[in-house]
Order: structure tokens, then sequence, then C-alpha cells
């Protein structure tokens, strides 16, 4: 093969890698918007505008399929190898990632029909402090992976720890509220279960981070990030003082 029909698949490849790279970061932010919809219709109470985020989510679901038939296309016509085959093979990890993230954006958006039905409470309020927190992972994980940062990717993976602590926080806070009037375990629940799909984000968002690791240094991030989810251990919750839930 001639020097000049190297550089051409070389140059053919690295294309059709920026195209994909493209494509998933634009997943991405489909995806990071849609949590920041579906926190919307939380607040403004609007069952109409929830079933259009939950309907939004086929969007990210086709993009992922389309992703995966990229994807498939790359190792069949180039053959990548090495390096290359990583960032191939991250491509598939982060945009199956991201369709998660969708998801669980929806997730919210379908529990906030309930909620709007019943009554509405003081602890609803603190579910938008969890979703800004998820919403900047996201978008700062996909800002790494279009730059191929690694550190800045490994930020992100140590910075989950605060979305974790906010969760442990809100799951403290809308326990007590429960114990203290049985009238909010209804509401109190469908809130606890949107805020760990807002913390599962956060999880996937450390998913994206450790593959961009891997694509770039080609090798795992073996550090073991602080995780602060804490609201399965059996000593949580201290809710005796519940001023302080």
């Amino acid at each position: 093969m001639s020097g000049s029909s190297k550089e051409h698949i070389i140059k053919s490849y690295d294309d059709e890698l920026a195209r994909l790279t493209g494509e998933i970061v634009r997943m991405g932010e489909l995806a990071a918007t849609q949590l920041e919809a579906a926190i919307d219709v939380v607040e403004r109470r609007d069952e109409r505008a929830a079933q259009r985020v939950v309907a939004n989510d086929d969007a990210i679901d086709q993009l992922e399929q389309e992703i995966s038939h990229d994807v498939v296309r790359l190792l069949a016509l180039r053959a990548p190898m090495a390096g290359d085959l990583r960032n191939v093979f991250a491509a598939l990890r982060i945009a199956a990632d991201i369709e998660r993230i969708g998801d669980y954006a929806a997730n919210v958006a379908k529990r906030s029909i309930p909620l709007s039905m019943v009554a509405p409470i003081t602890p609803t309020s603190g579910l938008a402090y969890l979703a800004e927190l998820a919403a900047a992972e996201v978008r700062e994980v996909l800002a790494a992976y279009g730059e191929r940062d690694a550190d800045r990717a490994y930020e992100v993976w140590q910075n989950d720890a605060e979305l974790d602590d906010a969760y442990t926080g809100y799951f403290r806070q809308l326990l007590t509220y429960m114990m203290e009037d049985p009238r909010n375990i209804t509401p109190c629940t469908h809130l606890l279960f949107m805020a760990k799909n807002i913390e599962r984000i956060g999880d996937h968002a450390t998913n994206i981070a450790e593959n961009i690791w891997f694509q770039v240094h080609g090798e795992p991030l073996n550090a073991q990030r602080s995780k602060r989810d804490f609201t399965s251990s059996p000593e949580l919750p201290h809710l005796g003082d519940k001023g302080k839930a």
C-alpha cells in the first residue's frame, strides 16, 4: 500500500471517529437537557409537559442505536488496533451510559406525574440541587471526552462524592418528613425514587470518566473514589435529632 493510501485511510478513520465523538457529545447534551426539563416539570407540576419529556427519551434511544451501528461499521471497515480500538470501544460504552442517563431523566419525569396529584411539600425543592450537580457532572465529563482529557475526567470521577453527600442529606430529610406526618409518606416516596435516579446519573457520569481514562491511558482507573451514598448503611438514619436531618 502506498504512503498516500495509508494517509487517506488514517484521515478517513480520524474523520469518522471525530464525527462519532461529536454525535456522542450531542447525545449527552440531550440527556443533560432532559434531566433539567424533568426537574422543570416537577416544579411546575405540569403533567402534559412531563409526558413530553418522557416521550423525548426516544430520541436519545435512537441516537444510541445509530452510534452502535456506526461503531460496528468502523470495526468492520477499519479493523482498528491498540489505541484506535480503545477509542471505538470507549464510544460504544459511553453511548450506553448516556442512554441510561436519559432513561433516569425520563423516570424523574414519570414520577412527577403522580407527585403532581398530591399536595405539594417543602422538600420537593431540594430535588433541583441534586439535578444541578448531576447535570454539571454530565456536561463536564462530556467536555473531557470531546477533548480526550483524562485529568479532567478524573476530576469528575472524584467530585461525584459531592452528589453522593447531597443525596444522602436529602434522603435523611425525606425520612424525617415521613416520620413527622404519615400524610407525607406518598409524596416523599416519589421524591426518594426521583432522587435515587439522579444519584445514579452521577454514577454513570463516573463510568464515562473511567472509560475516558482507559481510552487515553490504556489502563483502568484503579484509585478508589470516595463513595458517600450512605443510604443503604444500617447506621443511617440517626433520626433521633430530627432538627439535624
